[in-house]
């Protein structure tokens, strides 16, 4: 028996259930929900968005929003039902018995506090004891840094957010909710920003603390990966309820839920969507080619190369994937190639014609042809505007068509992403994020474009969004012979939809080849420490049995 096995229970939910809105309009978002929790034990919550991950989540730690209706159930922290606390009870209990690492650190820490201030803060809002001197405090965030591998503690204390990086920040916002030592920790999704070398950082430290301090930690993710490296237990939750909860070894070798299994065969589908060559003897123009890209910040001993010399190409019908970690350049280089920033040598040529300094009229001329998939759907569609007038703003910019003409061009367009035409009507927040992606991706094409730049554009979705998303893609690419360039930190889906790899650090390219070659026999040394870091040993190891 292990020593989690022989532990007390810590967190009892039964028979949870919430319901979102009133009447006609009401949906439950946790129908029934039962889960019990050991002091010390790691729990992973799992499933696509609309799930109820996170609504279980906010109802534990007492932030479910004003829509929300508890309509039974109980929610035990050793013994003490949270759902019994008013909002100032809750308050205490937040930060102190129970703690939280949210999503995003960027929008999760003050940009107007420094690093210093904000970890101490937690002190003043639950103070214990008698009251810490300044000296006291100092000494006690400055352990708290250093506990969660933060170099250089004594400069972080006065810097501010923006002087760090995302996996710093994710850093200090784990020491901070570490600070007072709580018996649950939640976290939702705090690694899904981050690429796989900074991730995999992060998680070693968050389970490395939760194990020496023996915290019982959820943690809420949509991949699978995550949760089976960092878990002893996965609850798979679909609809508001749990479709399974068992050991991670159990589940991974013998799943006995359809749902769970749906899940497990979609996180491992890697390296089948693409292949690695063109016709045979084919010589085509490429859809992108750029040579020596170079963008170059500051001046002097300031003068800093955020891409330096890049070249490669993107054959026509076909997907290159720029792969690297946060700061490596594959944002910089896409919007170079997109003319959204101007380089400061090299050359960008689209279908053979050179536009590496088009401007006005020009870059008009070029995006109706080059087109850009953002990352998150939630901002790049306007929440103003219908699904129609979205898809459709690019025709009326461009003065393409009739009123009639565009409204039928629509209709193609939501054909061409699997939508019905029924959602030409709805706004955009009325969409779920994989349907909003689609949306944004039958914009991109509104104009005719046959090449589309994708900036981690499935990296907001959960694993079966992504690869509903990933199969549209591919069967775009073989209908309408478009070419993409895929800008992402994971491996698992850049390995899944690539034909060709390069591979990006510190602005240079390590590595570029065809897919099999990069992922099956990497020469560059990086990229061999980018795969070692990819989450889904387990994963993996089942996959290739």
């Amino acid at each position: 028996m292990s020593t989690i096995d022989s532990a007390p229970t810590l967190l009892d939910i039964r028979g949870l259930s919430i319901q979102y809105g009133t009447g006609d309009e009401s949906v439950i978002a946790a129908d029934h929900l039962d889960i019990a929790l050991k002091t010390g034990e790691i729990v992973a919550l799992v499933g696509e968005s609309g799930s109820g991950k996170s609504t279980l989540a906010k109802a534990i730690i007492g932030l479910l929003p004003e829509s929300a209706k508890v309509l039974g159930g109980t929610i035990d922290l050793a013994g003490d039902n949270l759902l019994n606390h008013s909002a100032k009870e809750l308050e205490a209990i937040r930060g102190r018995r129970i703690g939280m690492v949210p999503q995003d650190p960027g929008a999760s820490l003050d940009p107007v506090k420094t690093v210093g201030s904000q970890v101490s803060e937690v002190f003043r809002l639950h103070p214990q004891g008698r009251k810490r001197t300044k000296a006291e405090l100092r000494r006690e965030v400055l352990r708290l840094l250093e506990l969660v591998g933060i170099d250089r503690p004594e400069q972080r204390l006065g810097q501010y957010p923006h002087e760090l990086s995302g996996g710093l920040k994710q850093r200090v916002l784990i020491a901070i909710a570490f600070a007072l030592e709580p018996e649950l920790l939640i976290a939702d999704e705090p690694t899904s920003a981050l690429d796989v070398t900074v991730q995999q950082t992060v998680l070693e430290v968050f389970t490395k603390l939760a194990r020496e301090l023996g915290t019982a930690v959820i943690f809420v993710t949509h991949d699978l990966a995550v949760a089976t490296d960092i878990a002893d237990r996965i609850v798979v939750m679909q609809h508001g309820r749990i479709r399974e909860d068992r050991p991670v070894r159990e589940i991974l070798h013998a799943p006995e839920d359809a749902y769970t299994q749906m899940l497990l065969t979609e996180a491992t589908a890697t390296g089948k969507g693409a292949q690695t060559t063109g016709p045979e003897g084919a010589i085509e123009m490429p859809a992108i080619e750029v040579r020596g890209l170079t963008k170059i910040y500051g001046n002097g001993k300031a003068e800093r190369a955020a891409v330096d010399n890049v070249s490669f190409a993107v054959r026509p019908g076909t997907t290159f994937s720029l792969v690297g970690e946060s700061g490596s350049g594959k944002s910089t280089t896409a919007r170079m190639i997109m003319r959204l920033l101007e380089p400061s040598a090299g050359t960008v040529k689209i279908h053979g014609q050179d536009v590496t300094h088009v401007r006005g009229a020009g870059k008009r001329d070029l995006w109706r042809s080059l087109q850009l998939v953002y990352q998150n759907p939630d901002s790049a569609l306007d929440p103003r505007y219908s699904v129609s007038r979205i898809i459709s703003e690019p025709l009326e910019n461009y003065k393409v068509g009739s009123r009639n003409e565009r409204k039928i061009r629509v209709a193609e367009l939501l054909d061409a992403v699997n939508l019905p035409s029924r959602m030409a009507s709805l706004g955009a927040k009325e969409l779920s994020g994989g349907q909003r992606q689609r949306v944004a991706i039958a914009r991109a094409l509104a104009l005719g474009a046959k090449t589309l730049v994708l900036d981690e554009a499935l990296s907001a979705l959960d694993v079966l969004t992504q690869a509903q998303i990933l199969a549209l893609l591919e069967d775009l690419q073989v209908n309408q012979g478009l070419s993409y360039l895929f800008i992402s930190h994971d491996l698992h889906v850049v390995e899944r939809i690539s034909h060709d790899v390069g591979v990006m650090r510190q602005g240079t390219l390590v590595e570029v080849g065809p897919a099999s070659q990069v992922f099956g026999n990497p020469s560059s040394e990086y990229t061999k420490l980018l795969l070692d870091s990819n989450p889904g040993q387990l994963l993996r190891e089942m996959a290739n049995r």
